[in-house]
């Protein structure tokens, strides 16, 4: 395998990994947000990572116990 493949699986791994925890993923968040709402302003990195904890542990019936 060459660098290049062997840096993609490790970059595909990491972000299996990050969805599987559930940490919040902003450079997908960024796509989106240029592809679908051109006209809006992004939420800075902080502002979503809070915004993406508070939505998990906030909201209600989102856990079990």
């Amino acid at each position: 395998m060459t660098r290049r493949t062997i840096r993609d699986h490790l970059a595909t791994a990491a972000r299996v990994a990050r969805t599987i925890v559930g940490a919040p993923d902003y450079d997908r968040y960024l796509t989106h947000m240029r592809r679908r709402h051109p006209g809006r302003r992004p939420l800075t990195r902080e502002a979503f990572a809070r915004a993406r904890m508070d939505d998990r542990y906030n909201r209600p019936g989102a856990r079990c116990c």
